[in-house]
């Protein structure tokens, strides 16, 4: 048999540029790879700093939306108040027109009561009839916050009454509206 001659690689002009390419590769490559840092960091900053000025404009916004929201809330609450006045006036009057329709009532069946029952529960009934008529006019002659003031009084020097009134206003309002 025959020895076999190893087989010897020809070095050929584009192999030799390989080798010398590959030699300055290293030095490329670290090139290319510091650049690829650069630009990242500056595109990673560039980031940033866009991120920033978006939180600051959201920021801006959402303050500003703040303010208007105060502004509408502040708006709708003095209409609901100014609302709320014209009610109370409207509601005190009617309370007032309630109380003289009744004291009317009581005052014209009074004299059924002294006939049926005697004079002196005729006499209740027309003292009782004056005692709604003053209380309507008092009511009609004080101004809502002074009726507010004198009902808080009224319940701190006797609260049990005031409980008891309340209880009995509910369940008559509970009555009615079934």
């Amino acid at each position: 048999m025959a020895a076999k001659k190893p087989a010897t690689t020809k070095k050929t002009a584009s192999t030799k540029a390989d080798e010398a390419a590959a030699a300055e590769t290293p030095e490329l490559t670290a090139s290319n790879t510091a650049e690829a840092k650069s630009r990242f960091n500056a595109a990673l900053d560039e980031a940033k700093a866009g991120a920033a000025l978006l939180g600051d404009e959201a920021k801006q916004r959402a303050t500003q939306y703040r303010d208007e929201a105060k502004a509408r809330g502040s708006d709708w609450a003095d209409d609901a108040q100014a609302r709320a006045g014209e009610l109370a006036v409207e509601g005190k009057q009617k309370a007032s027109e309630a109380l003289t329709g009744l004291s009317r009532m009581i005052d014209e069946n009074a004299v059924a009561l002294d006939e049926r029952f005697g004079p002196k529960y005729g006499d209740y009934a027309r003292s009782a009839s004056r005692s709604l008529q003053e209380n309507a006019r008092k009511l009609e002659e004080k101004s809502f916050d002074e009726l507010a003031e004198d009902s808080r009084e009224a319940i701190r020097k006797s609260p049990a009454t005031a409980v008891g009134l309340a209880a009995l206003v509910g369940f008559f309002f509970a009555r009615l509206f079934r």
